[in-house]
């Protein structure tokens, strides 16, 4: 398996596992399941309703605040992808095709950056931050 391939289907996993606790879910899962039914037919219905029970799992472990399991169904979902593109290379284009589709509303696809913000300000001073943009208007 070519480091392309592995790439694609860790995006794909992340991306699936991400977006199904959005408003994108709909969309996530139908494309997906024709994927299936293009490259597939005969698991197409059951990937849904895997994806379905994955679902559920995610939203019930993020109302526990169970990080482990959101991880062990992004890898779950990582080792299902890779395994389509293993047996049908051809898959690939298409799948890049969903994710391109995916992309505006996913929101790991835009740069992420850790911000610490730490300030003190004393008498009259005055301390402005942000984490992204600002606009100040003084008068």
């Amino acid at each position: 398996m070519g480091p392309e391939i592995a790439e694609l289907a860790r995006t794909a996993g992340t991306t699936m596992v991400t977006l199904m606790a959005t408003q994108a879910w709909e969309s996530t899962r139908d494309g997906m399941v024709a994927l299936w039914q293009r490259f597939q037919p005969a698991r197409a219905e059951a990937v849904g309703s895997e994806l379905e029970a994955t679902r559920e799992d995610l939203l019930l472990a993020r109302e526990a605040g169970d990080a482990d399991t959101e991880t062990e169904l992004t890898a779950e979902w990582q080792a299902r992808v890779r395994r389509l593109l293993l047996a049908q290379p051809e898959v690939a284009d298409e799948l890049r095709r969903i994710l391109a589709e995916l992309s505006p509303e996913f929101p790991e696809r835009r740069p992420s950056v850790e911000v610490r913000l730490r300030a003190e300000a004393s008498g009259s001073g005055r301390v402005y931050q942000a984490g992204r943009d600002q606009h100040i208007t003084e008068r």
